[in-house]
């Protein structure tokens, strides 16, 4: 026996005299320590599924069919099928569509034409050419004046636009040179934008029977866009009322506002909570850049190290930087107290389709409330 057994295995005397072979239970307790821990239980494919079916509304059609949806999405994209994330899909899901993979917008015609309309007067066209090019036939025989009037859906406006654009004179071309005007789709209303990135980043893995717009007014291709916008990107947020947010506002929004207000807690000069820290496509010093400006002597960082920070606002790692950890301590300093890494943004929501006065606040906390009925369902 090893001199280690030897001491393992040694009897001990109790003040009764009796010895006790204790080596035993100190051996077993030494191989408990050793073992690895116990995996961590991962629900099958199945499982997931029946609890997403489970959670979706009762009245729903074809559950099974957006149950297996939104768990292909999740396996793919390596996410944890938490009930706290399953949740928060279906709660920005049925905030944006009500579970339509395409759904309608009330005067959708009126409003894309209006913003044909915008266009062309932005780009000094004429009037006259806009109702020219309006009247041009479709291969089914109506003019497209009378189709875009028809369009209920984004994903019929956006093939309509595409339809025009081809068959448009040049001065169509130039007005429609911009693109698509249809600028989110799916059940989750997820950018175009967003998605053209995301396939750059990490290859779509189905097979496309089309574009990649048409997979975003897919349920399938939209809720893999749309769970990927709001749950696959990496932050120290501690509420999902934060993500909901920030889809709506872009990521890091939250972050970045609650950065806001620690500059204006510093500095005294009030801004606007809205996320943005730079002036986008300008050079020109911005109101939260001026603000830092001002604390460049306190912060230490000259007005090129501040402007290089600032740029990094979209980015994860804006919050381990040299200007975010000494505006927080000096915001805080002031103070005399925390302050809060995240808080909502305040944004007017701004688009043709919205005819109310909204904002980012109420996107999101309408959001919340659908996602703690969805948790309460869970239980």
């Amino acid at each position: 026996m090893s001199p280690i057994l030897r001491v393992l295995f040694r009897p001990l005397r109790t003040r009764n005299g009796r010895r006790l072979a204790t080596g035993l239970l100190v051996a077993a307790m030494l191989i408990t320590a050793c073992q690895p821990p116990a995996p961590r239980y991962q629900p099958t494919p199945e499982q997931v599924r029946a609890q997403i079916r489970r959670l979706l509304p009762s009245t729903l059609a074809d559950r099974a069919g957006w149950a297996a949806d939104i768990q292909s999405a999740f396996q793919l994209l390596e996410l944890p099928p938490t009930t706290a994330n399953l949740c928060a899909v279906l709660a920005v899901t049925e905030q944006e569509s009500g579970y339509k993979a395409d759904p309608p917008v009330e005067g959708l015609g009126r409003i894309a034409r209006a913003e044909i309309e915008r266009r062309a007067r932005a780009k000094g066209v004429p009037a006259l050419a806009v109702r020219g090019l309006l009247l041009i036939k479709a291969p089914d025989g109506r003019s497209y004046g009378d189709k875009l009037a028809a369009v209920r859906t984004e994903r019929e406006l956006s093939a309509l636009y595409e339809e025009l654009a081809a068959r448009a004179p040049s001065f169509g071309q130039r007005l429609l040179e911009r693109g698509n005007p249809v600028r989110t789709g799916g059940p989750m209303q997820v950018s175009i934008d967003y998605a053209q990135r995301q396939v750059r980043a990490r290859p779509y893995p189905y097979p496309m029977a089309g574009t990649l717009r048409r997979e975003v007014f897919s349920r399938r291709g939209g809720m893999y866009f749309g769970i990927a916008h709001l749950l696959k990107y990496p932050n120290t947020y501690t509420r999902h009322l934060y993500r909901f947010a920030d889809f709506n506002a872009g990521h890091y929004a939250s972050r970045n506002a609650a950065f806001q207000a620690a500059v204006s807690q510093a500095s005294g000069i009030a801004l606007s909570l809205d996320g943005d820290l730079v002036a986008h496509g300008s050079d020109a010093v911005g109101a939260t850049e001026a603000a830092v400006r001002s604390l460049a002597g306190s912060l230490q960082l000259d007005h090129d190290e501040i402007r290089r920070a600032l740029r990094q606002g979209g980015q994860f790692d804006f919050e381990k930087s040299d200007l975010y950890l000494r505006v927080f301590a000096l915001a805080e300093k002031r103070a005399g107290r925390r302050l809060p890494r995240a808080r909502l943004p305040g944004i007017r929501l701004d688009s043709p389709k919205i005819t109310r006065r909204l904002t980012t606040e109420w996107f999101a906390q309408r959001v919340e409330t659908r996602y703690r009925a969805c948790e309460a369902r869970a239980r």
